[in-house]
């Protein structure tokens, strides 16, 4: 049984860092930009999560993922402490799965932290969700609720009460992304020694380099827009929660020199055989009216329409007098850096996800850093991400495309570079290297903040 007692160490410290690494994800990004921050300061070791092993649905795929866990956990003895980047769904597809990987990782570490991307379990149950489902004869939805929440609440309830028991055997750090879940993983789940801080991504420095080297004729598609066009960007994979549908109802409020520019698409754990097209990105293409007709409008009308059409009245109806097909562009995926050098051209970065109870976004994050005008949604997770920097987000209510495009219309110019975060990446450095600093004797006491980390961070 580990004692408390760290063997004496020589040099820097010797971080891991267990992950997803190459895939195009936020997890991803975020240990990419975490490993540059470590690096001045430690020795850092990223293994990577496979996601084909420990996403496959095949019995002897999964064989071969908890194999994959086993070589990274043989490995992690030879560390100092090892930190654990946990989006759940990143090791395994059933809870049994997850929590028996998660496990292993932790046991096999001499000291870890945990990095929550995530909170299950504490939120209460829909049952006007339920309810509405069942009504409505849509019993497939109901159960999903219910299957959900359960999964949901048994995932989060195991790995809590695990983790409250490794911190009376090992050194074992929380990190969370907003003071709300710090208070949560504390008062709700008994676990000790929780730090948060926001997502950080890029110094100043760097951002500035960014910006100094972003340009129009980088992408394609924003190098033939007119001169003086005003680009609304808004980031992050295609889905139905990241509302992209507010923003383009917006759009049809604003002047015509007004275009939206969409980074982003379909996940690739959302790629179907044989879909002809992402019902997301059709939903898109329907609020912006693209590829639809005068005619399409009026046959919704469930009155039975008739009447004769000569060859250039079926051309001045061939395009419905919404479309904005020229005002709304797709402009794919991006690494990280590409992202930051499109949000650079952005005159704002509009972000108007729906409420599903996530911890944290990376997209509202980068914006920030590279100092740019952002316009966000009022969910919950932007509420708590704007506590750690007040002033600097203009919001909008859900949804409600009248206000936000009153709010682009309100025209504050980007901050850039005068911006000032107080957490940024030299507190998440700082944070990172204090949650795993090797430690003798017992541990989960209070220890001394670092000096370059705001004393609110050790205060959820």
């Amino acid at each position: 049984m580990f004692d408390g007692a760290m063997p004496p160490r020589s040099g820097p410290l010797r971080l891991a860092i267990v992950s997803t690494y190459d895939e195009m994800c936020g997890i991803a990004g975020y240990t990419r930009a975490l490993e540059q921050q470590l690096r001045p300061h430690a020795d850092v070791t990223v293994f990577d999560l496979d996601q084909y092993l420990l996403r496959g649905q095949h019995r002897r795929v999964q064989r071969l993922a908890d194999r994959h866990i086993a070589d990274i956990a043989a490995q992690l003895h030879e560390f100092d402490s090892v930190n654990i980047q946990l989006e759940y769904g990143t090791l395994g597809r059933t809870p049994n799965q997850i929590v028996r990987r998660f496990k292993k990782l932790v046991k096999a570490a001499p000291a870890v932290s945990v990095t929550f991307h995530t909170i299950l379990g504490h939120d209460p149950f829909d049952w006007a969700a339920l309810g509405l489902s069942l009504i409505a004869g849509r019993f497939p939805r109901a159960a999903g609720i219910v299957g959900s929440f359960r999964r949901n609440r048994d995932l989060g309830a195991r790995t809590y009460r695990f983790l409250h028991a490794r911190q009376r055997l090992q050194p074992v750090n929380a990190i969370v992304h907003t003071r709300r879940d710090a208070r949560l993983l504390c008062d709700v789940f008994r676990i000790r020694d929780v730090d948060h801080h926001p997502l950080s991504f890029i110094a100043g420095s760097d951002a500035e380099r960014v910006r100094q080297a972003a340009a129009q004729n980088q992408f394609p598609i924003i190098k033939t827009l007119p001169p003086g066009a005003k680009l609304i960007g808004s980031f992050g994979f295609l889905s139905p929660y990241k509302g992209f549908e507010t923003a383009v109802r917006a759009l049809h409020y604003l002047p015509e020199d007004h275009h939206l520019l969409i980074f982003g698409g379909v996940h690739p754990q959302g790629i179907k055989r044989e879909q002809g097209i992402d019902p997301y990105i059709q939903t898109l293409l329907d609020e912006a009216h693209i590829g639809h007709t005068i005619l399409d409008t009026m046959a919704d009308n469930s009155t039975p329409i008739s009447f004769a059409l000569d060859a250039a009245s079926r051309d001045l109806l061939s395009r419905h007098p919404e479309d904005l097909h020229s005002r709304v562009h797709f402009l794919g995926v991006h690494d990280d850096e590409g992202f930051m050098r499109a949000m650079a051209l952005c005159d704002a970065v509009v972000l108007p996800y729906l409420e599903v109870g996530q911890s944290s976004s990376g997209p509202i994050a980068m914006a920030l850093e590279m100092g740019c005008r952002v316009l966000a949604s009022r969910t919950l997770a932007f509420l708590q991400f704007a506590r750690y920097h007040p002033g600097q987000i203009e919001f909008f209510d859900i949804g409600n495309f009248a206000e936000l495009a009153g709010l682009i219309l309100a025209g504050t110019p980007p901050p850039l570079g005068d911006r000032t975060l107080a957490y940024n990446t030299a507190t998440n450095t700082a944070l990172y290297l204090r949650a795993n600093q090797p430690r003798a004797g017992r541990w989960g006491r209070q220890r001394a903040p670092v000096a370059a980390l705001p004393a609110e961070a050790y205060t959820p």
